[in-house]
């Protein structure tokens, strides 16, 4: 469902950010590094964390992402969360520093942090370029 014409979006340092639904029904929204895994969207988070908490409680979520050599060329998707799993979360993070930081591993790593994968069905995709 991601057109190929938006894929590179997941190959850069374009960052994205994904809203989801706070208990009261207000927006929250953070600026996050993603990923694709075939048709599924993903992204790395904590246990623990107030998106977490909303996707368990809602898995309703959408993100946007700019590109960040021409913001003119943004993607929105608008889908549901299949799957939040531990498995393989570290390697992820790991993968995804290295891509947008150039590093080898995660930098910003807590004591105790237990890293988990977001995965996102896309259901509407918008990829808008000028």
């Amino acid at each position: 469902m991601i057109p190929d014409a938006a894929k590179h979006l997941f190959e850069g340092k374009h960052l994205a950010h994904v809203a989801t639904i706070n208990r009261d029904g207000t927006p929250q929204v953070s600026a996050m590094w993603v990923g694709i895994d075939g048709d599924l969207v993903t992204f790395n988070t904590v246990e623990g964390r107030l998106k977490t908490k909303n996707l368990r409680r809602n898995p309703a979520v959408a993100l946007s992402i700019t590109n960040e050599h021409n913001p003119a060329e943004n993607l929105i998707i608008q889908g549901t969360v299949v799957e939040i799993t531990g498995d393989g979360a570290d390697a992820d993070i790991d993968a995804l520093a290295k891509r947008y930081l150039d590093a080898d591993s995660y930098p910003f790593r807590q004591p105790g942090e237990e890293r988990l994968i977001v995965k996102m069905e896309p259901k509407k995709v918008h990829h808008l370029i000028p």
